[in-house]
């Protein structure tokens, strides 16, 4: 993670302020005990960017935890009427927080809120992705990024949060997760389906595009 100045400095000279993403990351503050978990608006700003340089109309979210990333996602989506997000969160007892955010950002007709394993959830969609961004269990992400690769489009983009997890990935590797999330990384290095780039926003985003 940056320094504090550092990311004080970013956020200043960045556009993005936004009234709605901020009551969207106090309420999780207020309602949940893991509120680090958020995208954060820099990082948030960059989905919506991604998602609209791409012109996406299918997006793919797994893990939604507040819908602050599924908001950012959504705002980015191409204007086609068929435009949306399907976004897939195991805990049920983020439901009415999920709802109230989408309702909040006025983007519930944007996004499909799923809730249950994604693993399960994933093979019976039929929609060829333009985008999936994966930021869940961070010990199934080889088992996201296999679910989902043979139903993106070539050129579209698969998205990683946490890849980084603190520089545990390089200095404390014996960390359970640091150890999945470098195979991770190792992984999708060697894959010839896709083009990997690994920027230090945040935790650590891969961005992998399928070629």
């Amino acid at each position: 993670m940056l320094a504090t100045e550092l990311q004080n400095y970013i956020d200043q000279y960045s556009n993005v302020q936004d009234e709605i993403l901020f009551e969207v990351e106090r309420s999780t503050h207020l309602h949940t005990i893991a509120p680090q978990m958020l995208s954060g608006q820099v990082q948030g700003t960059f989905l919506t960017l991604l998602t609209s340089l791409i012109q996406a109309k299918y997006v793919l979210e797994i893990g939604t935890f507040t819908a602050y990333g599924s908001i950012c996602l959504a705002r980015g989506l191409h204007s086609s009427p068929e435009s949306k997000v399907v976004t897939v969160e195991a805990n049920p007892e983020l439901t009415f927080l999920i709802n109230k955010h989408l309702h909040i950002a006025g983007v519930t007709d944007k996004v499909e809120s799923l809730t249950g394993d994604a693993l399960k959830i994933i093979p019976q969609r039929p929609e060829t992705w333009d985008l999936v961004f994966i930021d869940a269990h961070k010990q199934e992400y080889t088992a996201y990024y296999n679910a989902v690769i043979d139903q993106v489009r070539p050129g579209g983009l698969i998205l990683s949060d946490n890849v980084l997890w603190s520089g545990k990935v390089v200095f404390e590797r014996n960390d359970v997760d640091a150890k999945v999330l470098h195979q991770y990384n190792e992984m999708l290095h060697r894959d010839p389906r896709v083009e990997v780039l690994i920027l230090p926003l945040r935790d650590g985003l891969s961005i992998a595009r399928k070629v």
